[in-house]
């Protein structure tokens, strides 16, 4: 789910409070960021659009040698946003699948890979986004991270797992609301919908 995704992103920067701690806040924001804008894509062809597991993952390279060899505000900025992208690209293939109800298994679409232009079968690690697993995660990451920061950063970690956590609790029934809510959508909506949602 989001949550974990930010949260895993934000906790790629851990290692700069020892190193360097001035630009540690930028790359905790960093990461956040590339941890979330992937999910930005959701009702436009999700894990499709803005996922690129394969793309990130090689920008981020340089981007990072960029950060180490030449340590500023926008490099580090720049290698954590594409960490925390990259890492969320590829732990969607850790997931569940595409699908409303991604704990019945029926999907065989995780995340797309444009390099090799086919989907990505889901692993299941994580059964699906809100699972208590999931939460579990989001939680475990959260904990280092609010050990680390300070505020305004503490705050977003805390509000972070609140989400999480109502979401868990709630993603069951979203789904079977979402289902009920579908068929009564005026048919202009229908391309709008997300194709999991048909």
């Amino acid at each position: 789910m989001l949550p974990t995704h930010v949260l895993a992103g934000m906790l790629l920067a851990a290692p700069l409070v020892r190193v360097a701690p001035e630009l540690a806040p930028i790359g905790f924001a960093a990461g956040f960021l590339g941890g979330l804008v992937p999910d930005l894509d959701m009702y436009v062809g999700h894990r499709k659009t803005l996922h690129y597991p394969v793309y990130y993952s090689a920008l981020a390279v340089p981007a990072g040698l960029a950060a180490l060899l030449a340590p500023s505000p926008v490099t580090v900025g720049a290698a954590f946003f594409l960490l925390g992208a990259a890492l969320h690209s590829v732990a969607d293939m850790f997931g569940g699948g595409l699908e409303l109800r991604p704990w019945e298994g029926n999907s065989d679409r995780a995340v797309y890979d444009h390099h090799r232009e086919e989907w990505v079968s889901p692993r299941r690690g994580v059964r699906y986004d809100g699972a208590v697993e999931d939460l579990a995660l989001s939680v475990g990451l959260a904990v280092p991270l609010f050990l680390l920061v300070e505020a305004p950063l503490r705050q977003v970690v805390v509000g972070t797992v609140v989400v999480a956590a109502v979401y868990t609790v709630l993603r069951r029934r979203l789904a079977e609301i979402a289902a009920v809510l579908i068929p009564l959508c005026p048919d202009a909506l229908d391309p709008y919908l997300p194709e999991r949602y048909r």
